[in-house]
């Protein structure tokens, strides 16, 4: 899809005019067939944020031109959604070969753009450039709607609800803290996608402290400090995500704290979002650690397996024409423990794998896919871990793991232990008999055979190991 500058506004409508004139009925009831689809497609909140503000401006031979409000929303449908809207079009009248989105004059500074008392057109037009800037950091996937609520999460994930579904600010500041990827951005999002369809009228500023720096760092070098203070001091929701990179940055800290200190005294709501607590943000001057504490703190723990297996089988669900089975899922759930960004990236492995070789989505192939992936996520068990399960699990004491006796309550454990330590760590045979009295290798191969014998003939006692080994493993 071609980019071009918009006719004026006059044109547009009286192109419109001259298509309602010679068919424009027509013209109307195809695009709202393919806008139907688009919103079938994409979903009823991609639509209604991106593409229900579409409109037809001409069609003319093969070429049709919808026009956008703002320049930033013509940026971002047309790379997304563009070959979609052609290839839909197509269906209604194939002699179309082109569809290009052109920007309304009447509507050039945005979506999000209002008046701010004491500032001339000028400044309100590169108020606008901010503002775009900003809003291009959501990502539509982001929403509450999306968001897998467990345990772990369920306290941040009520406290930015109550925040986006709230008129004044209930907690200010909202600070939410956790681990990489466990959706704290998501809860950022969350909020600034709710409140803008709550209430499109109020200015929701979010970005990075990264990119807070970048602008305070800018404003500087073009001696434009009161430009960037009236931008900053303006908003109704001011929303920092990753404030940990502030960490040393006097200057900057300096300029968020008197931004902090002027929003809350005006009432506005501030959301923070961080890796650590504020009273764990060492490089924080200490002003700053209280400012950011004495709202409301909310952590995102780490997953459960429980929460990591909801967010797979709602991902599966959302991926088009996967057919995952519940193994693989409590499988990736059970072996992917760090974060969620990764859980989904096996996921997103797993599914391309089987579309592009044409096979079935089955354990043992998620298994080689993810080799590299679940090496990394093996967890190191020790042998005297192994020793302490072992002997718990059969009620014995850990010292009859290196002592002589030989009776069979006894021997027995020791032998399941000397198996396990064989499986589940890279220590060798001498390594493993040391650390069992100092016995020779020749044992512990007789306990691993051993083991192995019983195993086929006892059910029972398989199901003992089988669940030792999973027990240790987890």
């Amino acid at each position: 899809m071609r980019q071009y500058a918009a006719p004026p506004l006059a044109t547009i409508f009286s192109l419109v005019m001259t298509g309602v004139a010679t068919g424009g009925s027509e013209l109307a009831a195809s695009w709202t067939r393919v806008r139907d689809r688009l919103r079938s497609e994409y979903g009823e909140a991609t639509f209604k944020n991106w593409l229900n503000r579409l409109d037809v401006a001409d069609l003319s031979g093969d070429s049709l031109v919808l026009s956008a409000p703002s320049k930033f929303m013509r940026d971002w449908v047309t790379p997304r959604y563009g070959d979609r809207i052609r290839a839909l079009w197509r269906l209604e009248d194939p002699s179309v070969r082109t569809v290009d989105i052109v920007v309304s004059e009447g509507d050039r500074t945005g979506p999000q753009e209002k008046p701010v008392a004491g500032r001339t057109a000028g400044q309100r037009a590169d108020r606008s450039v901010d503002d775009e800037t900003v809003t291009a950091l959501l990502d539509p996937r982001l929403t509450f709607g999306n968001f897998v609520v467990g345990k772990p999460n369920e306290f941040a994930h009520a406290a930015a609800r109550r925040v986006s579904e709230s008129d004044d600010a209930p907690f200010n500041p909202l600070f939410i803290y956790g681990g990489v990827g466990l959706g704290k951005t998501h809860l950022m999002q969350g909020i600034a996608w709710r409140l803008r369809q709550r209430q499109p009228q109020r200015q929701v500023m979010y970005l990075s402290a990264e990119k807070f720096m970048y602008r305070f760092v800018q404003a500087l070098r073009f001696k434009n400090i009161m430009g960037f203070k009236e931008l900053f001091r303006s908003v109704d929701v001011l929303m920092i995500d990753d404030v940990q990179f502030m960490d040393g940055k006097d200057a900057t800290q300096e300029e968020f704290f008197h931004t902090f200190n002027e929003l809350v005294d005006k009432g506005h709501q501030i959301v923070v979002s961080g890796d650590r607590s504020p009273s764990d943000l060492d490089g924080m001057e200490e002003r700053m650690r209280s400012r950011l504490g004495c709202g409301l703190v909310a952590e995102v723990h780490s997953t459960s397996y429980e929460l990591r297996l909801g967010i797979l089988q709602a991902k599966a669900e959302s991926i088009v024409g996967s057919n995952v089975s519940d193994k693989v899922l409590e499988f990736l759930a059970h072996k992917i423990t760090s974060n969620v960004r990764e859980l989904e990236g096996a996921l997103n492995r797993v599914v391309a794998h089987a579309t592009l070789v044409g096979r079935p989505i089955a354990l043992d192939s998620a298994q080689e896919v993810l080799h590299d992936l679940l090496r990394a996520h093996e967890r190191r068990v020790t042998i005297e871990e192994i020793q302490k399960r072992v002997s718990d699990y059969y009620n014995i004491r850990v010292a009859e793991m290196s002592s002589a006796r030989r009776a069979q309550m006894v021997a027995r454990p020791r032998q399941v232990a000397m198996y396990l330590a064989k499986q589940l760590t890279s220590r060798s045979l001498p390594e493993i008999g040391r650390k069992f009295g100092n016995r020779d290798h020749t044992t512990v191969m007789h306990a691993i055979k051993k083991v192995d014998q019983v195993s086929q003939s006892d059910p029972s006692f398989a199901e003992d190991v089988e669940l030792l080994r999973r027990m240790l493993e987890s």
